[in-house]
């Protein structure tokens, strides 16, 4: 997508949002009042993320990083994406718009990709890492600061989507094959680390960039694997209430698996699968909590994907989500982790997740649309 239709996107988004906003009130629009500042008052949701963007710039280091104690390129990935999510852009005349610009610059240096292409190894964040910081990228790209920064995205870009093509190519057994693991020759698969490779490809995809159908079409088989949804005696699956499981062979779901699941069968276009039906009932089924494991991880997938779904699901999720994260944000628009799973990774990180958790009123990444 180029920078002019990204911008166009935005704009157009905008107005979407300013119209659908949940709790946001709006002021009366005269003909003549094209000031759309007068038009829109926040709401609590708004001044939260407002907070969590401002924590984040604040913890910017001197080398343009945004992270607090491992992973810095995965990290300050997570940062960029999710002030993004609400609106932020690089610029050179707000504060925020410099704190993306640098950002951008320190997640750029040559140094933290390999020869292979891969992001993975220097910040020791694996695959996990490279699927993020590839995800960001793809988004970002076309609205870099200046041309310059969208070549050099471009360039990391090609080496990146190349890396994660290979990694699916590993021989693996049946189950596991179409899906990635911590490493690029792991020769098993997990739906967690594979849901990034999956989200940067349909993404690389929608800028334009070369992604083989055979990878997204691998990629989904190994979706349905991860499924607990029954299979018939016809051979058909059902869409009786059933989740996601972090390796093919379980049959129980958990709750970040299965909304992890749900987005990643939705970014793939097969909304009318048997399999999200399935997801899209457990995760009514299943509200989140608090003390889940990975409960910022999960609920940031369960905000995106029940939006897509609509209607009910879509209703019951951002009223939970906000509930949630509202009352427990912190006085420095923070999140911190309940379990120490999270808590130990950070709060650059759970805040990061909070964020892109509130962000689907605003429609900005084209990756979360349907």
């Amino acid at each position: 997508m180029t920078v002019t239709m990204r911008r166009d996107f935005i704009g157009s988004m905008l107005a979407g949002a300013i119209a659908t906003t949940g709790g946001s009130r709006l002021l009366a629009q005269t003909d003549n009042d094209a000031d759309w500042s007068r038009l829109y008052v926040p709401d609590e949701v708004d001044n939260a993320v407002s907070e969590a963007v401002d924590y984040l710039v604040n913890r910017q280091g001197q080398n343009g990083s945004i992270a607090d104690r491992q992973n810095e390129v995965a990290m300050t990935s997570l940062a960029i994406m999710a002030m993004a999510s609400v609106g932020v852009q690089p610029d050179r005349q707000t504060d925020r718009g410099k704190a993306m610009t640098r950002a951008m610059e320190f997640v750029l240096k040559p140094d933290n990709q390999d020869a292979n292409g891969y992001f993975g190894r220097r910040d020791r964040s694996q695959m996990y890492g490279h699927g993020i910081i590839t995800l960001m990228l793809t988004e970002m790209l076309g609205m870099g600061i200046d041309v310059d920064q969208n070549v050099r995205m471009h360039k990391a870009l090609e080496q990146a989507i190349g890396l994660i093509l290979q990694a699916q190519k590993v021989k693996k057994r049946s189950s596991m094959q179409g899906g990635w693991r911590y490493a690029p020759d792991s020769t098993d698969s997990d739906l967690s680390v594979s849901i990034w490779q999956l989200m940067a490809l349909r993404s690389a995809n929608n800028d334009g960039m070369h992604v083989p159908g055979e990878a997204i079409d691998q990629a989904v088989s190994y979706l349905v694997q991860s499924s607990t949804a029954q299979r018939l005696p016809d051979g058909r699956i059902s869409d009786a209430a059933a989740g996601f499981s972090y390796m093919p062979g379980s049959r129980s779901g958990t709750f970040a698996m299965t909304a992890a699941g749900l987005l990643a069968m939705q970014v793939c276009g097969r909304y009318e699968s048997p399999v999200v039906t399935a997801a899209a009932k457990w995760l009514l089924e299943h509200p989140p909590r608090t003390n889940e494991r990975f409960f910022f991880y999960g609920i940031y997938y369960y905000a995106q994907a029940m939006y897509q779904v609509g209607d009910t699901y879509a209703d019951t999720a951002r009223r939970l989500t906000s509930a949630i994260l509202l009352k427990d944000q912190r006085g420095d628009g923070s999140w911190h982790g309940y379990r120490s799973e999270e808590r130990n990774i950070g709060p650059i990180y759970t805040t990061a997740l909070a964020v892109l958790s509130l962000s689907v009123r605003y429609h900005y990444l084209p990756i979360y649309q349907r």
